[in-house]
């Protein structure tokens, strides 16, 4: 087996990956602020998770996976000053901050299931976990690393060493965002708010008591404490778009590594922008913003060639929109789709396990090599091509395919079975399986509630689930 090998930001190198324990991994992944819909550019960060999160498994790893969920203390500034994103969005839609937040939540999971991105172990939201935040800032605060000003509770970001050495940049070039205005009680520029207060005239819809007075948690702490609250010492991988390194992610490694006094996470992965067509990155605060809805589910297309369109650049390099670009990569799609079903499609009523042969070890080994070489998916990507060329038998050749959409996602699965066709558990893509297990789960726990929106959720992604005196039976609609 080729190790697995991933670039490293901290180190800016392609290090062979090595977890703390041995085949486990924690992985922390920066989730959505469920303010607003989640833009292609968004998604196209998500996806990249997707297939590292793929291709760890793939390698056999246990995995847990945390992802958060920030409904609170994110600002419109990019030093913490000006409104609360959660709040503005409110104010937009004529509805409280906890409706917009579980709204546009429940939205974001729909997106997930479109593109076929696999859920998280745990979702955490920052509201569910306030006390953890005031614990670790109390912590900070003993060991002398806050001030306070008229607005909220601060972290002194001069007390720390090697402050800049996620971003490699200058301290004079990490400056304070010019989109509000600044605060000039801030000892340097780089310091960032672990608590504000909340106006003094008036009453915020999400607030909490603090020992430094009621207000909200600042937007980077919420990452620490719940990545130290689910993880613990398992601090293996932390990923994320490249807008979250200079701030974000920087400011995450300042405030938890003076905490606890030791190195937080090892591994840092960061994807790159989803452009519009000459260069302009694609952004809410910009206005130039594109759903999964209206980019390719209101024009006809398929959302899974969106996925196809991300496999087919690197997670490192600027990914290029347009107005053509989805309509390419859909037809790219059901080409491989179309050669996948000129193998053969199996029958209504028919099982699949009989469907599928022996997976290719050759070319699986050459697969195996390129999706761990620092997730090269262009590269996996031609070697479906190969397979489709090689001397082999048509079930060889299908189970060879679906072996390889483990980490790909692409669903060959529904190209290649007719609908009312039963399907074997192990054959089912990883996503569905999941839900599966889950919900048979759910069903033994008596939680009916869960059971029937993991069925649903099942339903929803192309599948048919029916309860039988024997368990249950899945097939394609």
């Amino acid at each position: 087996m080729t190790p697995l090998f991933l670039y490293n930001t901290l180190t800016k190198k392609k290090e062979e990956f090595k977890p703390l324990k041995r085949g486990q991994v924690g992985l922390y992944t920066c989730g959505p602020t469920v303010y607003n819909f989640a833009h292609i550019g968004n998604l196209r960060s998500y996806l990249f998770e997707d297939f590292l999160v793929r291709v760890l498994k793939y390698n056999g790893y246990k995995l847990k996976r945390v992802m958060n969920v920030t409904d609170v203390g994110h600002l419109i500034g990019d030093m913490d000053m000006g409104e609360d994103k959660m709040e503005k969005g409110a104010a937009r839609e004529g509805k409280s901050a906890w409706d917009i937040a579980e709204f546009y939540l429940q939205a974001f999971k729909k997106d997930l299931i479109a593109l076929n991105i696999l859920e998280p172990d745990i979702w955490c939201k920052a509201t569910d976990n306030i006390s953890e935040q005031i614990k670790m800032i109390k912590t900070l605060e003993t060991k002398g690393y806050t001030y306070r000003t008229d607005d909220g509770l601060y972290f002194n970001t001069s007390k720390v060493k090697n402050y800049n050495k996620l971003s490699h940049l200058p301290l004079s070039e990490l400056k304070e965002g010019a989109r509000v205005e600044k605060n000039a009680q801030k000892k340097n520029p780089t310091d960032f708010a672990l608590w504000k207060f909340s106006p003094l005239n008036s009453k915020r819809q999400m607030e909490w008591a603090s020992p430094w007075g009621v207000g909200f948690p600042g937007w980077h702490i919420e990452c620490s404490a719940m990545s130290l609250k689910f993880l613990g010492s398992q601090l293996d991988i932390h990923c994320g778009g490249i807008d979250h390194i200079n701030i974000h992610h920087t400011n995450e490694i300042a405030q938890s590594e003076a905490a606890t006094g030791k190195k937080f996470f090892n591994y840092w992965l960061h994807s790159a922008f989803l452009n519009i067509t000459g260069g302009k990155k694609m952004a809410k605060s910009a206005d130039n913003f594109l759903t999964l809805q209206n980019a390719l589910v209101n024009k006809g297309l398929d959302p899974l060639a969106f996925r196809f369109a991300a496999l087919q650049v690197h997670y490192r390099k600027p990914m290029e929109y347009n107005d053509n670009s989805l309509v390419q990569a859909e037809a790219g799609l059901k080409s491989l789709y179309n050669q996948f079903k000129s193998l053969g499609a199996i029958d209504a009523g028919e099982k699949v396990k009989a469907f599928v042969g022996a997976v290719n070890q050759p070319l699986k080994n050459e697969f195996w090599a390129a999706v761990n070489d620092d997730l090269n998916m262009p590269q996996a990507l031609a070697i479906i091509a190969a397979v489709f060329k090689a001397k082999l038998t048509a079930a060889d050749k299908r189970a060879t395919i679906l072996d390889f959409d483990k980490v790909l996602g692409l669903d060959f699965l529904k190209a290649g079975v007719k609908a009312g066709a039963e399907l074997e558990l192990n054959i089912l893509p990883d996503s569905i399986k999941d839900l599966v297990l889950r919900r048979q789960s759910a069903r033994v726990s008596k939680e009916w509630e869960l059971a029937d929106n993991l069925r649903k959720r099942i339903e929803d992604s192309g599948y048919l689930m029916e309860d039988t005196k024997d368990g249950y039976r899945i097939s394609r609609k």
